[in-house]
Order: structure tokens, then sequence, then C-alpha cells
């Protein structure tokens, strides 16, 4: 309900937009500097992602590589970074998602993109 029965200030809601937008783009930017990692076989291989999905470090302890079956250790790998893409989506869900549903969740404001 707008208090006095009259139509909503545009201004103040393109302010409040705009500062929402500044904020969704601050977390972008957080998640992109943050590195989350993901494992697999037990820490046999760990991968290390940023908060927007870039690979950035894959570790693979000796133990894991065996000439004779490279496909267990490929497995293990694509497991490694689908968990640390796991744990990033995550985070970003935890870090966009307030301000995601605050843009675009039902803002009720006719052509603006979110």
């Amino acid at each position: 309900m707008i208090p006095g029965g009259g139509q909503p200030n545009m201004q103040q809601l393109l302010q409040q937009a705009q500062k929402m937008q500044e904020e969704l783009a601050k977390a972008q930017e957080e998640l992109a500097n943050t590195e989350i990692a993901g494992q697999a076989g037990g820490g046999l291989v760990t991968a290390t992602v940023t908060g927007a999905g870039e690979l950035r470090a894959l570790k693979i302890d000796p133990k894991a590589v065996d000439p004779e079956d490279i496909e267990t250790l490929a497995d293990l790998v694509v497991a490694a970074v689908q968990a640390a893409n796991e744990n990033a989506q995550a985070l970003q869900q935890q870090k966009l998602g307030p301000l995601a549903q605050g843009l675009g969740g039902g803002s009720g404001i006719p052509g603006l993109p979110f």
C-alpha cells in the first residue's frame, strides 16, 4: 500500500533498483574473486573454481595416477570439477539469491529487465 494513496515515486523506485543492481554487481565481482574447491576420490583429486565457475587449479594425488587405468583418473577429475562447480553454484545462490529476488522477484515494474 502506498502511503497517501498516491502513485509510487518513480525516482525513488529507480534509485532502489539502481542500488540493488550495484549490490548485485558487487556480489558478482566478489564471487568471481572467490575460490571454491571440490573433491573426488576421497580427496585424491581436488578442483578449484571461482564463484563464477572458472577452473583455477587442479591437484591430483600421485596415488590416483595409474597408467593402466587412465579412465578412472579422468572420471575423478570430472567429478572434482563438478563438485567444485556445485559448491560455487551454492555460494552463488547464497550470495545472489536475495539480491536477484529483490530485483526480479515481483518488482512489478513493467519494462525493467529484472
